[in-house]
């Protein structure tokens, strides 16, 4: 497993819990973004930057990411890219995209899209919360104790 974040828009508060489980599952981490990124010194943990330009860093994760791998992204296009390969894909405030969803969230990503284009202000996110925080962390622990847990498993 390799853990590839779309780190653009991703909260400093899930970076340093990425940084964390990266350590304690020892599982390699790599954010991807357009401008230079602080990570804590490791081998399992490095940043990628590139090029300016509209869903570059999208398009860097998608070509990279293979099966078994946890994709964190916002980004419902690119959720419903990796989960096609057999990625996961986890939303920040801690929503899991599934194969089973995705159409729907990609409909409905369209339908607000079109909305705000037509005019209709259609609001922002809510304000990111200690309980999205923690509902990221608890998601992230699940999927990282499963994926170890099939390792151990297959060796």
């Amino acid at each position: 497993m390799h853990i590839w974040v779309d780190a653009d828009a991703c909260p400093a508060v899930i970076k340093d819990i990425l940084f964390r489980a990266a350590q304690r599952w020892q599982v390699p981490l790599t954010l991807v973004a357009n401008q230079a990124l602080y990570t804590p010194p490791s081998p399992l943990i490095r940043a990628v930057q590139v090029p300016r330009g509209f869903d570059v860093a999208d398009a860097h994760i998608a070509e990279r990411a293979d099966q078994g791998d946890l994709v964190i992204t916002g980004d419902i296009p690119l959720a419903a890219q990796v989960l096609e390969k057999g990625a996961m894909a986890l939303n920040p405030r801690g929503e899991r995209y599934s194969p089973e969803t995705i159409r729907e969230r990609l409909a409905v990503r369209d339908m607000m899209e079109e909305l705000r284009a037509s005019g209709v202000d259609t609001g922002g996110p809510p304000s990111f919360s200690q309980a999205d925080r923690k509902a990221f962390a608890n998601q992230l622990d699940t999927l990282l104790s499963r994926a170890a847990r099939q390792q151990a498993q297959k060796g």
